[in-house]
């Protein structure tokens, strides 16, 4: 019959508009900005959990100059120098692991949920 919709279509309309609203919740969450203290050769947190999207921002609370660098050297900040800060943002797919170039002995990551 022309102009009927079978029982499948009604079925997978129905599915769709369930998926799509939890998917609008999922990327409506607001992005956040983490910050991270480098303090007596430490990251501040070492570890956390971020989100694709998310700001992680590193800021040099000591006298000596610190980096935040992948472990695969793929993504950095620039040499902060006390009281400066330094940001990434997080995409899918990055390294996770970092340390300081100046004092490797520095290491910290962050998990993407």
């Amino acid at each position: 019959m022309p102009g009927s919709v079978s029982r499948r279509t009604v079925v997978l309309g129905a599915a769709a508009s369930a998926v799509v609203p939890a998917l609008q919740t999922l990327s409506a969450q607001p992005k956040r900005t983490h910050d991270i203290a480098i303090k007596a050769f430490r990251f501040e947190p070492e570890h956390m959990r971020v989100r694709i999207g998310d700001t992680i921002r590193w800021t040099n609370h000591d006298l000596a100059p610190h980096t935040a660098t992948s472990d695969r050297s793929d993504w950095g900040t620039e040499t902060l120098a006390q009281g400066q800060s330094g940001e990434i943002v997080v995409t899918e797919g990055m390294q996770t692991g970092y340390f300081c170039a100046f004092h490797p002995h520095m290491k910290g990551a962050f998990e993407i949920a």
